[in-house]
């Protein structure tokens, strides 16, 4: 039985819901049927081939915000293919509309609940990458079960990445940093690239919001562990 079965797992979200512009709006009604997945669990795990009409490395982002940071890395890599998945309406309709305005073809994005995303529809042993930038720390310690990243749901990450395959996390809050790597060094399965927490990446873009707090002298924490089966 998956560890994260319907109705008992810890969803990938919260539903804060903002307003969406007409932009955004027209995008999701004109644009997601180009660019977007539908969600169906029993259509069975999807085809990255034919998603993307070639075979390439695929990356699964979980929760893109507006979806700026996503269409960088998503440019600088244009040989692999990306699924992003996050359900908050305005970031959906912006990242559509960056797609568009961009150019962009080996993007698609799916507006679902990623861990139903991930069970139903990504292949096992399938992902390059998976990509989770800031998610939502609950920083209330009685709120902290609600947080995404436990175990249960990085042993089921670690079975849909391919052999050196990679999970990066980033986050500003130092509590969530810190449960981020027990949880990841304890999954047999990953291996972490350092002793401890990774400098950050070229490939990942600061956000305003993290250049914002860096000037302030914040901290922001990435990890990257490793899939290691051979």
């Amino acid at each position: 039985m998956n560890p994260l079965s319907i109705g008992q797992h810890v969803r990938s979200y919260v539903l804060r819901q903002g307003r969406l512009s007409p932009g955004q709006q027209r995008a999701i009604d004109q644009l997601y049927p180009l660019w977007g997945i539908v969600f169906n669990a029993r259509q069975g795990p999807l085809s990255f081939e034919e998603l993307f009409n070639r075979r390439a490395p695929t990356i699964l982002e979980i929760g893109f915000g507006m979806g700026e940071p996503t269409i960088e890395i998503a440019k600088t890599f244009p040989e692999k293919n990306f699924i992003v998945v996050d359900v908050h309406g305005p970031g959906v309709g912006n990242i559509l509309k960056l797609i568009d305005q961009e150019q962009i073809t080996n993007v698609r994005v799916l507006r679902h609940d990623a861990v139903e995303v991930i069970t139903h529809l990504i292949p096992f042993s399938s992902l390059t990458g998976i990509h989770i930038f800031f998610p939502d720390p609950w920083p209330k310690a009685r709120h902290h079960k609600r947080r995404l990243i436990q175990k249960p749901f990085i042993d089921q990450l670690a079975q849909h990445l391919e052999n050196k395959g990679y999970i990066h996390l980033a986050t500003d809050w130092q509590d969530y940093a810190e449960q981020m790597l027990k949880v990841l060094s304890h999954c047999t399965a990953l291996t972490n690239t350092v002793s401890d927490f990774s400098a950050r990446p070229y490939y990942r873009p600061l956000t305003k919001f993290e250049n914002r707090g860096l000037k302030l002298g914040h901290s922001v924490w990435d990890l990257i562990f490793v899939k290691e089966t051979e």
